[in-house]
């Protein structure tokens, strides 16, 4: 079943509490993008393996649903408390499949471990409520159930933050689940199993499914009346596809999808704090996050020091293979990624944009591009409409107030938007006016397992993390009773 294995990390599908081969023996390669090699092949998951899953995930359900939530509590803790034990080995498994630097990796399973202890604490905290009805005088009687089984679609960006952001919620609530992986990450999520087994996480609660073939295979799963919640992160375009094939049953859904986020700085900034916001909100994950900063929106009496400083600071950035130490900017995740950064750039200094610092790929093996900043991008530049899921920064001049919030809001997107100024009272009013589910204010990073992450517009439905979190895999029931 393992054909190379590395890290002793399982490369099966995981049904039923066992790893199993695909009912067709097929499997697919897992490349490493700083060296452009095969790390390992993976089964993968057909249309027959998805309907195996959903029979173990509802074999597991009514057990899993009945138990207490200290019970559930208690699982997650551990799964917790494991996860941070094997933190360099998970680290180095998300780098080698996805290129990014160690730094970055290591910081992503401590926040992937954080959904874990986050909802231990929250699985305990399902409320209900009790009243008087005013007219009838019947008592109102308020609980949750769990919402029944979950299909969680995670992209390769965060392979393992993306994938417990969802598990924890569900597992929490009671819901066992089917997860769907990135094709080009699998690893990581396979290589958690054997830590949510050791935490006590039963047989068909937690199935995983790489697969070659994910449109088959998720539309099928979306049409079997036993599924009551696709959970799904990834771009715009395939959300809506999705929520094409939840409506046939009218499945619940929480999609948290693209984004296209201003990063604002005032003329009033502190200008260090502006640019240490910046490097966090854009080279973050090598600005592979729907997240990442995209369209910098600088006030023209500050735009040239801001530039000035930014640059110096992306130029120094040290790029390599994301397993050497001190490397900061590792392999985008393929060649598709890199060429279309490629291509925004050459569109936008086509368009008049100019160079400051990078501009290119950097020769030799493995999908890298140089951190780069453009400045004078005009308002035709393909990269100010789509995400560039890069490093580059794009900087623009603004004059007043009123034309930056307009200029800001001006996407379909609005997921996450950054704002620096050192007048709270003006950061509170202009934060109202933007037309985002988030706002870092006077800071570069919004994602917090406490918080409620989301977006408006087409950047999503629905909420994860926090207690929000919690509710998207719950039901609400109503029971009508006089006493």
């Amino acid at each position: 079943m393992d054909a190379k294995p590395i890290m002793d990390i399982p490369t099966g599908l995981f049904i039923g509490g066992k790893f199993v081969d695909a009912s067709d023996g097929e499997r697919f390669d897992v490349m490493n993008p700083a060296t452009e090699q095969v790390l390992t092949s993976v089964a993968s998951a057909t249309v027959d393996d998805g309907m195996k899953a959903l029979d173990a995930a509802e074999a597991a359900f009514s057990d899993w649903a009945g138990r207490t939530p200290r019970v559930r509590a208690e699982v997650l803790r551990k799964a917790f408390e494991l996860m941070m034990a094997e933190q360099e080995r998970l680290a180095r498994i998300i780098t080698l499949e996805n290129g990014k630097a160690l730094s970055d990796s290591r910081s992503e399973v401590a926040y992937a471990a954080e959904f874990f202890r986050w909802y231990a604490e929250e699985a305990v905290r399902n409320l209900g409520d009790v009243m008087r009805a005013p007219s009838s005088g019947a008592r109102i009687l308020v609980q949750h159930k769990p919402i029944g089984i979950a299909v969680l679609v995670t992209p390769w960006n965060f392979p393992a933050a993306m994938a417990t952001r969802k598990i924890g919620p569900a597992l929490a609530a009671g819901c066992p689940v089917v997860v769907k992986p990135a094709s080009e990450t699998p690893l990581t999520m396979l290589a958690l199993m054997p830590i949510l087994e050791k935490a006590g996480v039963p047989p068909g609660v937690v199935n995983i499914l790489p697969s070659r073939s994910s449109g088959a295979l998720v539309d099928k799963l979306l049409h079997d009346p036993r599924v009551r919640m696709i959970s799904f992160t990834g771009s715009t375009a395939v959300g809506r596809k999705l929520l094409h094939g939840a409506a046939d049953n009218v499945v619940n859904t929480g999609m948290e999808l693209g984004g296209n986020a201003p990063f604002i700085v005032c003329a009033d900034a502190d200008i260090d704090a502006a640019v240490e916001g910046a490097m966090i909100a854009k080279m973050r994950n090598i600005g592979e996050a729907c997240t990442a900063a995209n369209r910098f929106y600088v006030h023209e009496e500050v735009h040239d020091i801001f530039a000035a400083r930014l640059t110096d600071r992306m130029r120094r950035m040290k790029i390599g293979n994301g397993l050497e130490e001190g490397v900061e900017v590792g392999a985008l995740v393929n060649a598709e990624t890199r060429d279309k950064v490629e291509h925004f750039v050459a569109d936008a200094v086509a368009k008049g944009a100019e160079i400051l610092t990078g501009g290119e790929p950097v020769p030799g093996k493995g999908y890298f591009y140089a951190p780069t900043v453009l400045v004078n991008v005009p308002d035709t530049a393909e990269c100010l409409r789509d995400e560039i899921f890069g490093p580059v920064a794009v900087l623009q001049r603004f004059h007043s107030e009123d034309e930056m919030i307009s200029r800001a809001n001006d996407t379909e997107y609005g997921l996450v938007a950054y704002l620096f100024t050192k007048d709270l009272k003006r950061g509170l009013a202009l934060s109202e006016r933007l037309e985002y589910g988030m706002i870092g204010l006077n800071r570069g990073l919004v994602s917090d397992p406490a918080a409620p992450f989301g977006g408006v517009k087409q950047s999503g439905i629905g909420r994860e993390g926090a207690h929000a979190g919690l509710m998207e895999f719950l039901e609400t029931q109503y029971i009508s009773v006089a006493w």
